[in-house]
């Protein structure tokens, strides 16, 4: 049995990842919906519940904006796939600035990417243009998936649709 439960907005986004048994008194209270259930049941003296996998709140929960989130190693990390945006690789993850902060480059969601060591130090202080380097992808503020990626180190298969759906 999951013992984490993915928390939908009612607008299907993602806002959090909490645990089996406040999911179920959520559920009771007809605070949420099971969208996703797993195998097992849950019991008491009066119900049985299915156990859920993912639920849905019923209200809408206002989300902090993306461009108001915290930029943080680990964050930008989990927006990039932890791999390296420039070769792939996911080994030796570092944050490289687009731009660098020798150029005037910023420290934002705009300007940082993951990058392995070996590409950091061959980028170095040089713009990509003159290095012939391009990251895989624009990088953007992260969605709200990345968040809950970034928290479960296995994210369940049931969680995947829910994750990739969400939009910039």
């Amino acid at each position: 049995m999951t013992r984490q439960v993915l928390v939908l907005n009612s607008t299907y986004e993602p806002v959090n990842v909490c645990s089996i048994r406040r999911a179920v008194v959520l559920l009771l209270k007809g605070k949420a919906e099971t969208v996703e259930a797993g195998s097992g049941v849950i019991r008491s003296e009066r119900a049985v519940v299915l156990s859920p996998v993912v639920i849905r709140l019923q209200y809408y929960v206002r989300v902090p904006r993306a461009e108001r989130r915290r930029l943080s190693r680990r964050a930008i990390l989990a927006r990039d796939g932890y791999r390296c945006q420039y070769c792939g690789s996911t080994r030796h993850l570092t944050i490289d600035h687009v731009v660098p902060r020798s150029r005037g480059g910023s420290t934002s969601w705009e300007n940082v990417v993951t990058s392995c060591a070996p590409c950091n130090v061959r980028k170095g202080a040089s713009l990509l243009s003159e290095v012939g380097m391009s990251p895989s992808r624009r990088p953007n503020p992260p969605r709200p998936g990345d968040f809950v990626r970034a928290s479960q180190r296995v994210v369940p298969d049931a969680w995947l649709p829910y994750l990739e759906t969400v939009t910039t």
